[in-house]
C-alpha cells in the first residue's frame, strides 16, 4: 500500500470511528488548490469499500452567492472572497442542520452552478440516520458553519504552493497564467490569508492532512 492509500485508509477509519445519533458531518477545510476535493472524492471511494453506509458528497462551490447578491465588499477584493461568496445560511439550513441533531434528514447539495450565473432546481434527499457527509471548499470552519460539523479535516499547503498550483490548475480559464497569477495574487490568497489569520483553522481541525506532496501526505491530530 502506497503513503496516499495509506493516509486515505486511516483517515477513514477515524471518521467510521465518530459515534452521533446523526449523520456525521465532516468538513474538509483548505486554501486554494490545497486538493480538498481530490482528497474528498478519494476519501468518499475509500469509505464507499468500507462500509454499507450511506456516503454523500457535497462540494460547497455550489452554495455560491449570486453575483447580485455580492454587495458587501467589492467582487475582486480579498474580503468579497472571504466574506461575500458563499451562502453560508444556504449550507447551514438546506445542508447541515437537517444533516445534525433534531433535522428530519432532508438535505440538497447544490443551489447553484459553481460559476454562481445560474441557480440549479437540485433534488430534495433524504440521508440514512448513520450516513457520511463530506463537505469541501475553503473557509468551512467560519463562525457561521463551525458549530454544524463532526470533524474538521483541514488540508495543509503553503501559499506558494496554492500560487503554483492555482496558476496550473485555472490559467485556461482565466485565459493566461499572468492572468490566474494575478488573481491569486490580488484575491484568492489575501482572502485566504485573513481566513488563516483570523481562525487558525489549521490548529482548530482535528485532523491536518499535509499535502504538499500528494503522493506522500502527512497526518496530524490535534
Amino acid at each position: 500500500m502506497g503513503k496516499r492509500a495509506a493516509v486515505l485508509a486511516e483517515l477513514a477509519e477515524v471518521i467510521l470511528a465518530v459515534d452521533r445519533p446523526h449523520p456525521v458531518r465532516v468538513a474538509i477545510d483548505g486554501c486554494s488548490a490545497a486538493g480538498k476535493t481530490t482528497l474528498a472524492d478519494e476519501l468518499a471511494q475509500v469509505l464507499r469499500d468500507r462500509t454499507d453506509r450511506e456516503i454523500i458528497r457535497a462540494g460547497i462551490d455550489y452554495f455560491k452567492r449570486a453575483f447580485a447578491l455580492r454587495t458587501a465588499y467589492p467582487v475582486d477584493s480579498p474580503e468579497g472572497y472571504y466574506l461575500d461568496t458563499w451562502d453560508n445560511e444556504a449550507i447551514r439550513d438546506r445542508l447541515l442542520i437537517p444533516l445534525g441533531p433534531g433535522g428530519d434528514r432532508r438535505y440538497t447539495t447544490a443551489i447553484m452552478e459553481p460559476s454562481a450565473r445560474a441557480a440549479l432546481e437540485s433534488p430534495i434527499e433524504v440521508a440514512a440516520d448513520d450516513a457520511v457527509l463530506l463537505a469541501d471548499e475553503a473557509f468551512l470552519q467560519r463562525p457561521e458553519l463551525d458549530d454544524y460539523w463532526d470533524l474538521r479535516v483541514y488540508v495543509d499547503v503553503s501559499f506558494d504552493v496554492v500560487l503554483r498550483r492555482g496558476i496550473e490548475r485555472d490559467q485556461q480559464w482565466m485565459t493566461s497564467a499572468a492572468a490566474a497569477e494575478q488573481r491569486y495574487l490580488n484575491k484568492y490568497i489575501p482572502g485566504e490569508r485573513l481566513y488563516v489569520d483570523q481562525l487558525n483553522p489549521r490548529d482548530r481541525a482535528q485532523v491536518v492532512v499535509g499535502n504538499e506532496d500528494p503522493a506522500s501526505p502527512t497526518l496530524t491530530f490535534n
